[in-house]
Order: structure tokens, then sequence, then C-alpha cells
């Protein structure tokens, strides 16, 4: 009896000292706490696994893991926790907005939009979900979102330039270029954002606030070639400013010595601009190529006439219409002779 008395009083004495898997979670998860504090993100996460083995449904430990996982850019990992609490707690709005974030850098549109607008916490709902709608090609929900966002924070370069995008893709450019010029203006780094503006401004046949902005694109770095060149020549041309414009397109031609379109658009908006020592230039190279070329032939006619030799310009252009008949209806018409 003594030594069955002697069990007893030692088995309770060990139970005094079991510790209950809450118990464990709790401990552990202090632990985690203790390192994520300390910045030692990997043994806070690996404290926060451990009690979450004690706890399957301890909610702040996957939460404060999926803390820690970001801090260490593991971001299947966070989302995995943060997802884990949102199926606990459907609710939990700390979930809920690291959640929206996610989704959003992970492209998942649909995700971001559905998780935005349950984020109740959220400050940059309406960028969320305008720009989402915009990679969507949803562009009108898209306007509607982020002209809220630019509102809110009109200093957001990215969600400003977006909405520029909206109102490009939705073919309101009038609407568009403002936006352009404040995404520019609050971000003047990004240059291919400037390129966009100058191909705009060249649209709306604003030619010299398209040299400007491609001279400024230029600055910032951005990485010409021969389709930027000869858009800014051609915008040099238009402004007046003749001997960069041929400078920058002559260049091209010598690299496409067999492009004729070049040279007779050069031809045609010299002879538009009334520069027509300048155009007759440009006739007389394209008939150096083709000495059949009746549109070059014409216009060159056309150049006397305007510079005070009716006469030969108009022998020039009745020979030009001998080599091709569909030229004699520019005698009463528009001289532009892009159309034949």
């Amino acid at each position: 009896m003594k030594n069955l008395l002697s069990f007893i009083a030692l088995f309770g004495a060990f139970q005094s000292f079991a510790v209950s898997p809450g118990d464990s979670a709790r401990f552990y998860y202090n632990k985690g706490l203790e390192e994520k504090t300390a910045r030692r993100f990997l043994v806070a996460s690996q404290n926060f696994e451990k009690a979450i083995e004690f706890d399957k449904a301890f909610t702040d430990a996957y939460l404060e893991n999926g803390y820690a996982n970001l801090e260490m850019r593991k971001t299947d990992q966070a989302k995995a926790n943060f997802t884990k609490v949102y199926e606990l707690q459907p609710s939990n709005t700390a979930s809920i907005k690291e959640l929206t974030n996610l989704y959003f850098d992970y492209r998942q549109w649909d995700k971001a939009i559905e998780f935005a607008n349950k984020c109740k916490d959220c400050t940059n709902s309406d960028r969320i979900i305008g720009m989402a709608n915009y990679q969507k090609e949803e562009y009108v929900q898209a306007e509607k979102y982020l002209t809220k966002a630019v509102a809110k924070d009109p200093k957001d370069a990215q969600a400003t330039y977006t909405l520029a995008r909206a109102y490009l893709d939705m073919e309101e450019y009038t609407k568009s270029v403002p936006w352009f010029e404040k995404a520019v203006a609050l971000d003047p780094s990004r240059s291919a954002w400037m390129n966009e503006l100058g191909l705009l401004y060249y649209t709306n046949n604003d030619f010299k606030g398209a040299v400007r902005i491609w001279e400024k694109a230029k600055d910032a770095g951005f990485q010409t070639g021969n389709d930027f060149n000869e858009n800014l020549g051609y915008a040099y041309l238009y402004s007046g400013n003749y001997e960069k414009g041929e400078t920058l397109l002559t260049n091209i031609l010598a690299k496409k010595p067999g492009n004729k379109t070049i040279l007779r658009d050069i031809a045609q908006i010299l002879y538009d601009q009334k520069q027509y020592d300048r155009s007759l230039d440009y006739c007389q190279k394209l008939m150096e190529k083709d000495p059949k070329d009746a549109l070059a032939l014409y216009q060159a006619g056309l150049c006397f006439q305007k510079l005070g030799k009716k006469d030969k310009g108009q022998a020039m252009c009745d020979q030009a219409i001998e080599m091709n008949p569909a030229l004699a209806s520019k005698r009463t018409k528009s001289m532009d002779l892009g159309a034949l």
C-alpha cells in the first residue's frame, strides 16, 4: 500500500509539470515575436511554425508567420499563411489587406479586385481596382477607380500614367494628354512615358510639343532608334526646324538607301511649308533614283512654278502627266501627292 501511495504522489507531481498544447503554442508564438522584433525572421518563422503545430487554428501565429515571410521576400509562403488566416477568420482585416496586395503583385487581377472590394482598411483599394481593371482592358472601370485614386493621392505617378493610358486606349486622346503631362511631371525619369506623350502631341499636330518632349526623353535616357529619330525628324520639319529635321532624316536614309518614302515625305512636307528650294532638292534625289518617277517630276514642276519659273514648271508637270495620266486631276485639286 505504501508503494502504491508513493506512485500516486509521484504521478501527481509529473501531472503538475505537464504542459498543454495551448501553452506550448503560446510559448513558441511569444518566442517568434521576440525573434521577429530582433529582425531574425527565419528563426521567428520557425517558431511560429512550431506554434502552429501545437494549435492548427492559431490565427495570430499564421498572421505573424506571414509577416515574417514577407520580410524574407518569401511571398508564396506569406500568401499561404494569410490565406489560412482568411479561411479561419473571413472577416480578418489584416489578412484581407495583405492578400489584396499579394494578389495584385501576382497579377491575379480578378482576385485582387475581389479582395480590394472587401478591404475596409486599404487606403489603396481604388488604385488596385483601377489598375487591375486596366490590365483586364476594362478601361471604363479603370477610369472610374483611377480618378478616385489620383484624387486621394495626386502625387501617385504610376496611377496617373495608367489613367492617361486608359484614356489613350479608349481613344480619348484629348483627355489623355493632360494626364500624361502630369505623369511625366511627377516622375521625370520615365523617358518611355515622355515618348508616348510625344506621339500623342504628334498625332494631335502639336509638333512643337512633340519636339520639346522627345528632346526631354532623349536627355532622360530614352533609347532612340530609327523609328524615334524618324518621328522626331518629321516633327522638326513640321515645326519649322528644317536643318535638324533634314539631318535626322538623311541619317536614316543613309542606313536605308532604298527607302523612297522618306524622300517623298520630306519633299511633300517642305512643299507644304513653302520651302520650295528645299523641296526641289528632294524631288531631284527621287528622280536620280528613278528617272521615270512621275510624282517627283510633277512636284518638281510645282516647285519651279512657285519659284516664279512657270513655263519650266508647267512643262515638267505636262511631261509628268504623260508618264502618269492620273496626275492630271491634280491640276485643280490639292497638291498633296501622297494618295497617288
